[in-house]
């Protein structure tokens, strides 16, 4: 048993010795930043958190665990406390920017929050939503000019083919809506998880239960749990309109996509009209054609003296060919022309302006809401 209780504090002495590290930077209420190093192990002691609360295998969370906020968004990880705010695995990550220049300023009180007046999580939390919002409204800022440009190229009813790089463009971009819809559709589930349940936005607000003047406060009249409501629904409305944007850009590819399609068919089948009438008259030619086969046999007859004989047949040739091919002609266009309307009746016609006017408003109002966006609509 002694050996191995030994062997046991062995073990967990060299698991602590080569466990992970994390590299952090801590923000207190002034903004103040220090940097530290430590072991896992040590984190989760000094936090009270246990191993699995620090992992962050979600895309997106935000949960508590012993009064600490644990967020995370993406490549972002943060714990938040009544007193101070932990981003862990900061390196790397293109985060030095916002967290050097504008989180520490945003948590002191120099920034544009709403919630500066209120303790500390409040602000810790509008700071790193602000900053997730801003970063899905810039990818989609770079996105849109790209897709609206590319999409005008390749709707022009002048071109005959589709430009093969601008597709490609076109396929990246679309795969980069999908990406940006995706991080916004799991952007409100998260939020919205959290207010629909009561209990998860009072355990939001740490200051309430661990500080007695803020509980005072709360019980007083200044409710903090609707406060935080407030908040997060302020970012899930923002995340909504990012998404109804990001929306109608798909509504817009869609679209764009089908007009390049009826382009494409319309010069289809002009080349396919085009290649009909060459293969009628080829036909015409060589059926009048056959008269020349037979006059060219080498069989003996008294035609072949005349020399007014050969411009007669060439001459038989090419007319009969060319009624032919006009005959044929005439026969295609009579069947290829589109079928004329239906008769309406003069009563449905005096009554169809009363009735077909908002039908023909709201027509027009699906049209715009897809291609608002764009020049496409005006061409």
């Amino acid at each position: 048993k002694f050996d191995q209780h030994a062997t046991t504090e062995t073990s967990q002495a060299t698991l602590a010795s080569v466990s992970p590290v994390f590299a952090g930077m801590k923000f207190d209420k002034e903004g103040n930043t220090t940097y530290f190093e430590k072991k896992k192990t040590e984190l989760y002691q000094e936090l009270g958190l246990q191993a699995r609360d620090l992992r962050f295998q979600h895309v997106m969370s935000i949960a508590t665990r012993n009064n600490r906020i644990i967020m995370r968004m993406e490549v972002l990880k943060a714990v938040i406390t009544p007193e101070f705010l932990l981003i862990l695995d900061y390196r790397n990550l293109s985060l030095e920017h916002w967290l050097l220049n504008e989180l520490a300023s945003q948590l002191s009180g120099e920034g544009q929050l709403v919630t500066y007046a209120l303790p500390f999580e409040f602000r810790a939390i509008e700071a790193i939503l602000q900053y997730w919002i801003s970063k899905l409204q810039g990818r989609l800022n770079n996105l849109q000019p790209q897709i609206l440009e590319t999409l005008e190229a390749l709707v022009d009813p002048k071109l005959l083919s589709v430009d093969r790089s601008k597709l490609h463009i076109l396929l990246q971009n679309g795969k980069s809506l999908s990406e940006l819809e995706t991080d916004l559709k799991v952007f409100k589930e998260t939020i919205l998880e959290i207010l629909d349940e009561e209990e998860l936005i009072e355990e939001l607000c740490l200051s309430k239960w661990s500080d007695p003047q803020v509980f005072e406060e709360s019980t007083s009249g200044i409710d903090h749990a609707e406060e935080m409501e407030l908040l997060l629904e302020n970012y899930y409305r923002q995340a909504e309109d990012l998404a109804n944007e990001a929306r109608e850009l798909r509504v817009l590819i869609d679209d764009s996509e089908s007009i390049i399609f009826i382009n494409l068919d319309s010069h289809r089948n002009v080349m396919m009209r085009l290649n009909l009438q060459l293969t009628m008259g080829t036909f015409s030619l060589s059926l009048f054609g056959l008269i020349g086969v037979a006059f060219g046999m080498n069989l003996q007859s008294s035609l072949e003296e005349d020399p007014r004989i050969f411009w007669l047949v060439t001459g038989i040739m090419f007319l009969g060919s060319g009624l032919i091919w006009r005959r044929l002609l005439s026969f295609l266009g009579r069947h290829l022309e589109p079928p004329l309307p239906p008769h309406v009746p003069a009563v449905l016609k005096k009554s169809q302006p009363a009735t077909g006017r908002a039908e023909i408003k709201s027509s027009l109002k699906a049209e715009t809401f897809g291609l608002s966006r764009s020049t496409l609509a005006n061409q």
